[in-house]
Parts: C-alpha cells; sequence; structure tokens
C-alpha cells in the first residue's frame, strides 16, 4: 500500500509541474523595461527643474528653503490697501496661514494671492493681522483720533464666498 501511495505522489508531481517552455511563451507578450534602475522613486516627489532666473516654475513663488515656497518677496505689504483686501481661504493648523486677494479697481476682479501669517503688517497704516479664525480674519489699526489720543481700530474681514 505504500508503495502505491509513493508511485502516485511522484506521478502527481511530474503532472502539475509545467513545461520550462510555456513559463517563457508566457513572458513574451509583457512590456521589458530597459534600464529599470534609471525609474524614479514613485514614492518620492518629481524634482522641480530650476529656471536661468533662480526662479521655480511656479509663477510668483520664490524658493525661500528646503522646499519651502514663499510669495513675500513679490509683493510689497505695506502698499496694499486695507479696503481692498478680499479674503480667498483660511488654512487652519500648527501654523495658521490667510489667503488674501487684493483688487485696485475696487471690483470683483482677482488680484495675486498673498500668503498672510499673524503678525504681519499690511497696508500704508500698517494694520497688523492679530488673528486667523475659520470665518475670517481680524486686522488692528493703531490711529490718532481727533483728540490726538491713539486708538486701535479692529477690521474684520470675513471670507468671501
Amino acid at each position: 500500500m505504500n508503495w502505491i501511495l509513493l508511485l502516485l505522489m511522484i506521478l502527481s508531481v511530474g503532472a502539475f509541474a509545467a513545461p520550462a517552455k510555456k513559463i517563457d511563451k508566457m513572458f513574451d507578450s509583457k512590456t521589458k523595461i530597459e534600464n529599470p534602475f534609471e525609474l524614479r522613486d514613485p514614492f518620492k516627489a518629481p524634482q522641480s527643474s530650476r529656471t536661468e532666473s533662480g526662479k521655480d516654475k511656479k509663477e510668483g513663488f520664490y524658493v525661500s528653503g528646503k522646499g519651502q515656497y514663499s510669495n513675500i518677496g513679490d509683493v510689497a505689504l505695506d502698499q496694499i490697501n486695507v479696503a481692498d483686501i478680499r479674503l480667498v481661504g483660511v488654512l487652519i493648523g500648527k501654523e495658521r496661514r490667510a489667503l488674501v486677494s487684493t483688487s485696485k479697481d475696487g471690483k470683483d476682479s482677482k488680484g495675486p494671492v498673498i500668503i498672510l501669517k499673524e503678525g504681519m503688517k499690511i497696508g500704508p497704516d500698517s494694520a497688523e493681522l492679530k488673528a486667523i479664525l475659520p470665518g475670517g480674519i481680524v486686522l488692528v489699526e493703531k490711529i490718532v483720533n481727533v483728540y490726538g489720543e491713539e486708538e486701535y481700530l479692529e477690521t474684520v474681514i470675513p471670507i468671501s464666498r
């Protein structure tokens, strides 16, 4: 009985083994990669190619550090009128940021988008960005009233819809 079982196992292993010719034909229809070690790692971001002027391909943004983009050198914040600011969005997190757009003609035309953070001075009167909230931003201006006393004027700008 043991001999029959052993013979049956040997024959079954031989029957299930595939010939080598069928395996070679299976891979003939697949695409071949010429240099697999020259391919980019799919889990890393592609490297950006810089132009001669030092600016990245992203218009209006400058590289300020290791992969950090900034637009502070692009727009003079002291020339922006507080009345022309339109809040586009708010980034809430560890470091809060506000995205504002300006329109010089007072209409709905969109100007450049500027990224602001708390503590920045905006406008000719140096209005300070005091708070970035989920619904808007709070600007505080120091003005002198008719009596010659200093007052703080708070301006709340809600998110534009």
